[in-house]
């Protein structure tokens, strides 16, 4: 019989229907997906089926910004990188630029740096873990844990008068010694917050419907994490023991004990607990950069070429004034020169590729960010999953708009 008679023989009873799908555009102004940022997801009823990231909503070509500013005036930029962690992104840039000319600061200015970034950690674990409870319906930790995260804010603003894109720290150091009053804010957020963080830890942790709605959902293998290039703690909850303040010791941080935790499944709930022992290990920095804190060394480095002289020594003084007007108008040149530099985010390794061709801006500059990299994975993680674990599962990545397009 040949083929086609053997499908006239077919009775229409025998017709099978191709499975229809529905499309769902999960953003870019929806308020769960937490910045502007666009999933395009092929929908079986409640599952997705396949999901297509869209980006770019709010590039603003900072690299290319950047190649046409003095190098002083790109701290600010990184500020728009990743804006719940700001200060880890400016002391990254100014370790950049001093591995370029060759600067090595006193241990005294590392020890400020570890603090500085250690709080930003903390405040940036702080709004991740709060988010992931509030997209599980559990409104009240967010509610109670938030505050801290003005107590901080509060610490940048007494150091340098501003909170969120903060532009703390110069390149060689800082620009003037912390107040009593920076000192004392500190002690009390070191001394207050863990009764904080324990009861918030009370509330999720071991809470049943928080533990049934993060476990195993939105999960990554380790060999995938490190396919995707993933870093921070979204790949240290898969099981990989990386953390570029051991891995590539910066700002002194070979001199602080600490724990590097780690998870096993990659899922959300263990994201959400490697930042909960991430927040009690930068504690215990602070704490021990307080105790062992160099008491007579200077505040900044001897670069008069990029670092402001005070202002008193400019009305009194000719070469002052000439280099304050020379940093001013973006006149110093720097030396030609290829470096990386790397820091460990509050949500990966933020790294800082540039080339200088001896002029008085970066001749190239790319910023490694880390959610651009790691956001890549999304749809794999969320394919075969409910569209409500994919809120979570997004959460718990910790994906911030303004370093996802940059």
């Amino acid at each position: 019989m040949s083929k086609k008679e053997n499908n006239s023989n077919h009775s229409n009873n025998d017709f099978v229907e191709e499975k229809e799908y529905s499309t769902l555009n999960l953003g870019p102004t929806h308020p769960a997906t937490h910045g502007i940022f666009q999933n395009i997801l092929k929908m079986d009823g409640e599952i997705i089926h396949e999901a297509e990231p869209t980006v770019g909503y709010i590039h603003r070509a900072f690299e290319k910004l950047s190649e046409r500013r003095p190098y002083n005036q790109i701290r600010p930029i990184t500020d728009r990188l990743n804006y719940c962690s700001s200060p880890i992104n400016n002391m990254g840039w100014d370790m950049t630029v001093e591995k370029l000319i060759a600067c090595k600061v006193p241990k005294r200015v590392d020890y400020m740096r570890v603090i500085i970034m250690e709080l930003a950690r903390i405040a940036d674990h702080l709004i991740c873990n709060s988010v992931i409870g509030v997209d599980t319906g559990a409104m009240t930790g967010f509610l109670y844990i938030f505050q801290w995260r003005e107590k901080i804010y509060e610490i940048y603003e007494s150091i340098c008068g501003a909170r969120l894109t903060t532009n703390i720290g110069r390149i060689g150091g800082f620009e003037k010694e912390w107040s009593k009053e920076t000192w004392d804010r500190i002690n009390h957020f070191v001394e207050n917050y863990p009764k904080a963080l324990k009861e918030f830890a009370n509330l999720l942790e071991r809470n049943k419907i928080f533990m049934d709605r993060t476990i195993n959902c939105g999960p990554i293998s380790a060999e995938m994490a490190l396919s995707y290039s993933f870093t921070g703690p979204n790949l240290r909850a898969a099981g990989v023991d990386y953390d570029v303040r051991v891995m590539n010791p910066y700002s002194s941080y070979q001199d602080f004990i600490f724990d590097v935790p780690i998870g096993q499944s990659g899922d959300t709930y263990d994201r959400f607990m490697v930042r909960q022992h991430e927040m009690w290990n930068s504690l215990e920095i602070i704490r021990q950069a307080i105790k062992n804190m160099p008491k007579d060394e200077p505040i900044k480095a001897d670069v008069p070429d990029f670092f402001l002289p005070p202002k008193e020594e400019v009305y009194n003084n000719m070469e002052a004034l000439i280099y304050h007007f020379k940093i001013i108008m973006g006149e110093m040149d720097v030396p030609k020169g290829e470096v990386y530099h790397c820091v460990e985010g509050g949500n990966g390794e933020l790294g800082f590729y540039l080339v200088s061709d001896g002029g008085r801006t970066p001749f190239r500059l790319h910023y490694r960010r880390p959610c651009f990299i790691y956001y890549q994975a999304y749809p794999e993680m969320v394919k075969g999953i409910m569209l409500s674990d994919a809120i979570i599962t997004m959460s718990s990545m910790n994906v911030i708009a303004g370093e996802l397009d940059a």
